[in-house]
């Protein structure tokens, strides 16, 4: 048996990273490892430059149970940029100004993208004192917790518990689901870093680019998921 800490993450609107580049921020259709350890972090209170606290989180073991992966929503924005021949301005309205007195203002159409109506069971495992820390911490979290970007606010509770399982797919279905989703046999899949295989789930890999190498450059690397999707291809999920 293993000790596990689950919780619960709803949402009507959230974001978890992707593709990015300049003009375009994608989504992916469930929380990665960066993005849930920047969760845990911000409930414990642990900020980006606190390395030490960072890779006490790298070293936890997540599982994600995918309930509801919503559907995909995109946001486009108008965004108005200054040449970099403009230097240190006081403020971002007068580097406007003076660009757009020299007429040298860009205005270029940037992509937002969204899940709408999500809804996972989360499940981590590691140093036991740490799992009792942070499921306090979710408890009362230190900062606001969200899925992705500050306007995607939780719907329900996390729910946090620790329990004994075999395995995340055990304990993920333990996880204490909002009242308004309606009774489900479980996930649609399991994303998991878990070393061995669940029972009653056929397995395949992905690759996901959400290793955190360095919170405050942004740097991330490359790893491979194990997805687990029930053997039959039933489940209860709705997204």
């Amino acid at each position: 048996m293993t000790e596990f800490l689950v919780f619960t993450l709803a949402a009507q609107i959230a974001s978890f990273g992707g593709l990015a580049g300049h003009e375009r921020r994608g989504s992916d259709s469930w929380p990665g490892r960066s993005a849930l350890i920047g969760l845990l972090g911000a409930a414990n209170g642990t900020r980006r430059d606190d390395d030490a606290g960072q890779a006490a989180l790298a070293g936890l073991g997540f599982a994600v149970g995918a309930y509801a992966t919503g559907v995909p929503l995109r946001d486009y924005h108008t965004v108005q940029t200054v040449p970099q021949k403009f230097k240190r301005p006081a403020t971002r309205a007068q580097a406007l100004a003076m660009a757009g007195d020299q007429g040298d203002l860009n205005t270029v159409i940037t992509l937002r993208d969204y899940r709408c109506g999500v809804l996972y069971a989360v499940a981590v495992w590691g140093d036991g004192a740490m799992l009792a820390d942070l499921q306090e911490a979710l408890r009362q979290p230190r900062f606001t917790l969200y899925l992705g970007r500050k306007s995607c606010p939780l719907s329900a509770p996390v729910a946090p518990q620790i329990l004994d399982a075999e395995d995340p797919a055990q304990a993920l279905g333990e996880a204490d689901l909002p009242a308004w989703y309606p009774p489900s046999s479980g996930p649609d899949f399991i994303a998991s870093e878990w070393p061995a295989d669940m029972a009653g789930f056929q397995e395949t890999a992905e690759w996901r680019h959400d290793e955190p190498l360095d919170r405050r450059q942004w740097h991330f690397a490359a790893r491979q998921v194990r997805m687990h999707r029930p053997a039959g291809g039933q489940a209860g999920g709705t997204g």
